[in-house]
């Protein structure tokens, strides 16, 4: 699986859940519904998301906390449709 298909999954599983602004979960659930092979790229490249600005982050005691920015929802939105 290629990288732009790893990011487009993790924005689509976000967005389907409807995972936008107020509404968090937890960073380590990202992984869920990937092969086990590529669990660790996926975490990098959730973690390069955050970076982007794309996904926001909340630090909390029991672990991060991940979510939409609802700020940048119609980028989220072409990326997701964008056709491989």
């Amino acid at each position: 699986m290629e990288r732009d298909a790893i990011r487009r999954k993790i924005l689509k599983k976000l967005y389907v859940h409807r995972i936008i602004q107020h509404k968090h979960t937890s960073f380590d659930n990202l992984p869920k519904g990937f092969p086990s092979h590529l669990r660790g790229q996926v975490k990098e490249i959730a973690e390069q998301l955050i970076k982007e600005g794309l996904l926001l982050s909340k630090p909390t005691n029991y672990g991060l906390e991940v979510s939409l920015n609802h700020k940048r929802i119609e980028e989220i939105e072409e990326i997701i449709e964008e056709i491989l």
